[in-house]
């Protein structure tokens, strides 16, 4: 069990701006825990910003734009904009439209050019977008979805990470993965069963569309990876970090359609 809670807390330490003070060795045990621990601090991230948001609307006499504001501000802040960093990165290289090998030099180039600009500045607008208008329909079950859109994404990070070959043997991408086994992420299995049984009981009917969330998860990963491999040669930090970005993107385009659609 202590292992498991220092993984944790490497986790917080490099995904999050939560002050842990706490030293942890970095061997292959506990970054193999940090992974087995993904989906965990992709709860605890979803709670932060459904009890934000529910503190916002209940105290507060904000606007429904105020909140959605707020709730992207606090999302920035908490993660230290350490995804929006790849996002940037990994946009400069993919439209120069140029050989993987050329993609990764320009990813390790720490100046930003216009295409990093531009993608960054039409992410972040896209989920305030999504955020405003969630907000304005938002029922009780909003806040399950809220919690469950990080967990799929620490999810689809583990995947990313660990099933998908290294385009170069350096940097954060090599770091978590020379730590991972044969059967290092087989624990996610449970973390979503449990996930599932937890929604049933408690918000029968938001059964359906979590299991939809989870197959979105799952083919958004498989056209990622191939998608990866062929544009970079593999995974690094950088892709990573963009690849985690534009699935929980995705994950709430697809609960702003639910709000539309599902509760229309």
């Amino acid at each position: 069990m202590k292992s498991y809670i220092n993984g944790f807390i490497l986790n917080l330490q490099f995904f999050s701006t939560i002050p842990v003070k706490k030293e942890i060795p970095l061997t292959n045990e506990y970054i193999e825990r940090a992974i087995q621990t993904f989906p965990l601090l992709g709860i605890l991230q979803g709670l932060m910003y459904a009890t934000l948001c529910y503190m916002l609307l209940m105290v507060t006499n904000l606007s429904p734009l105020a909140v959605a504001f707020f709730l992207w501000l606090f999302m920035i802040i908490l993660t230290g904009g350490i995804h929006l960093d790849g996002w940037m990165d990994t946009s400069d290289a993919y439209f120069s439209f140029r050989q993987p090998k050329e993609r990764l030099d320009i990813m390790s180039d720490p100046r930003i050019g216009a295409f990093g600009v531009l993608s960054v500045i039409i992410l972040l607008i896209a989920k305030m977008l999504f955020f405003y208008e969630i907000i304005l329909r938002l029922q009780t079950m909003t806040y399950v979805l809220i919690v469950m859109v990080p967990f799929f994404g620490k999810i689809f990070m583990g995947w990313i990470l660990c099933l998908t070959p290294l385009a170069k043997d350096r940097g954060m991408g090599y770091f978590f993965q020379r730590a991972t086994k044969r059967g290092t992420l087989f624990i996610y299995f449970f973390y979503i069963i449990l996930s599932f049984l937890v929604v049933w009981v408690w918000k029968r009917h938001l059964f359906l569309f979590i299991m939809v969330i989870g197959v979105i998860t799952s083919l958004i990963f498989i056209y990622v990876r191939k998608k990866v491999i062929h544009w970079f040669g593999g995974i690094t930090g950088d892709v990573a970090g963009a690849s985690v970005e534009g699935v929980e993107s995705c994950l709430w385009m697809a609960v702003w359609l639910y709000h539309y659609i599902g509760t229309g």
